[in-house]
């Protein structure tokens, strides 16, 4: 079956810690909006999956920014998914799902496709999301994109909590915007291109 779409959902915190380093994929995703050019319209506030979120939902691509708490968004994820299934009338296979998330392990701004079966390396969000929504049978398409933030130098958990915690820097804003948003975008354009091929 043909490619109708793809659901990109970034991973955040809502509230006082929007803007914070645990809440980069919301910043990226916003600049990716941006570089998918005219047909992919502003974010807007919206209402999925029974909460208010903002979504910029253009004809080939759905872009959502969680509204959950980044430790328990795997149910409001699912739920997205499955509206975004019945809302286009696609079957799973039709439906491209990409997670965008921040990554400790990697230096600010790289991207990394993620097999959607790896390791969540302790982040709560993605173990959160592949707790709430598993595979359904057949060929779904479904992967992980990860964007770097850097590290703490202490690697003790309370250091790196209060790193994912902290407010985002102008430079780091910069670097997330720049080179991490067009990151994201190659990576959903080598996606698109393996799943239209399968």
């Amino acid at each position: 079956m043909s490619l109708r779409g793809i659901l990109i959902i970034s991973l955040g915190n809502p509230g006082a810690y929007r803007n914070t380093y645990h809440s980069a994929g919301h910043v990226v995703l916003e600049a990716l909006q941006h570089q998918l050019g005219r047909d992919q319209p502003p974010f807007a506030p919206s209402r999925i999956g029974r909460q208010p979120t903002l979504a910029s939902v253009g004809p080939r691509y759905a872009l959502l920014q969680s509204p959950a708490v980044m430790n328990v968004s795997g149910p409001w994820v699912a739920k997205a998914y499955r509206e975004h299934l019945a809302e286009r009338g696609a079957a799973p296979s039709e439906l491209g799902l990409v997670l965008v998330h921040d990554d400790l392990e990697e230096e600010l701004g790289v991207v990394k496709i993620r097999d959607w079966k790896r390791s969540h390396r302790g982040h709560n969000g993605v173990k959160s999301v592949n707790g709430a929504l598993q595979r359904p049978g057949g060929e779904s398409r479904w992967a992980r994109v990860s964007v770097g933030i850097g590290r703490p130098e202490g690697r003790d958990k309370a250091v790196v909590s209060d790193f994912v915690l902290s407010k985002i820097s102008g430079q780091a804003r910069g670097v997330l915007q720049g080179v991490g948003a067009r990151g994201v975008c190659k990576a959903l354009m080598e996606l698109e291109g393996q799943w239209a091929g399968e």
